[in-house]
């Protein structure tokens, strides 16, 4: 049986009702959480995007039993690797050993602020890898001192380190980014329920290891509401994650989403508060070999209703499985 995860949606909702949101999944008795971690939301229309290490750090002190993930973060381009780093290791300490470190290669969408340009896809694994090595190498202890094709680390220390460094998790979309994931991370984390992508993790060392999907819902008493707040928000989802990669902000993803219907989204997301429609989107994630199923609620003002539905039906249904 998976667990079954919850989402702080930082591009959805402000930093203090995202804390309060976890604090309720807690309480609903979701067995892990998740949070993105985001620059720019993906349209206009979700409306937030605080800094999600501040989240984070305030959810660690709210909460004391729900684990705690980044999913994922960018450790090459907005963020040095070092400084991930210290923020992992400090997070740690303030979740007491609940946190673990999800990363990724990135969006454009996100890692345009600073100017540095979006390099190709080969080359943003590449310094995924890179990155990976140098974070662990700091987990560690000691100083390092690293000079590669990427990056450069000149003395670099962590003085306050966890008694176990947070298990590092690494998103894949193809073979190359299975391959670093299988030979450098603890878990491996997907958004789509492709059983090919978690033998290529398999192949490359991570057979045995955690495996994290996510699947977003919509739950709304009232379908029609839901279908038309799963479209407003979230019709990005429906393009294929080598363009949403690219994209660099939410008038393109206003653009490459224009023809998107409200019918598409539902037959995409579940949408209204049948439980079994909800069930049938998380069991390809089940079946593929997922561990663990982050479910993603749409609307930042939707939450605490959905936590109360959740708790009484939903998650009963989904142990089930």
């Amino acid at each position: 049986m998976a667990q079954i995860g919850y989402t702080m949606m930082t591009e959805q909702a402000g930093p203090r009702e995202l804390v309060e949101h976890v604090v309720a999944a807690e309480q609903a008795g979701f067995d892990f959480s998740v949070t993105s971690d985001h620059y720019f939301p993906w349209l206009a229309s979700q409306g937030h995007s605080p800094y999600a290490w501040s989240v984070l750090g305030a959810a660690a002190q709210a909460t004391s039993r729900i684990p705690l993930m980044t999913y994922v973060t960018c450790p090459t381009t907005r963020y040095h690797p070092a400084v991930v780093a210290q923020k992992a290791a400090t997070l740690q300490i303030l979740s007491e050993g609940r946190f673990r470190l999800g990363l990724g290669s990135g969006e454009n969408l996100n890692e345009h602020v600073v100017g540095r340009g979006w390099p190709a896809a080969h080359t943003r694994i590449a310094k995924l890898a890179e990155a990976v090595d140098i974070i662990r190498a700091l987990f560690a202890g000691g100083y390092v001192n690293h000079h590669g094709p990427h990056f450069d680390v000149a003395d670099a220390k962590l003085w306050d380190l966890p008694q176990e460094p947070p298990p590092i998790g690494v998103a894949v979309s193809g073979e190359r980014s299975c391959e670093v994931a299988g030979t450098k991370a603890d878990l491996v984390i997907a958004t789509e329920p492709k059983r090919e992508l978690l033998d290529a993790f398999d192949r490359y060392g991570g057979a045995g290891k955690p495996r994290v999907g996510q699947v977003p819902v919509c739950y709304d008493p009232d379908r029609d509401a839901a279908v038309a707040r799963a479209h407003d928000q979230f019709r990005w989802s429906v393009g294929s994650w080598p363009v949403n990669a690219e994209l660099p902000g939410p008038t393109g993803f206003a653009g490459a989403t224009a023809y998107v219907r409200p019918e598409d989204i539902a037959e995409a997301v579940p949408c209204g508060d049948d439980v079994d429609d909800f069930v049938e989107a998380v069991r390809p994630y089940a079946e593929a070999g997922f561990t663990e199923i982050a479910l993603v609620q749409i609307g930042g003002r939707s939450q605490l209703p959905f936590m109360e539905w959740a708790h009484s039906k939903l998650l009963p249904a989904l142990r089930a499985l």
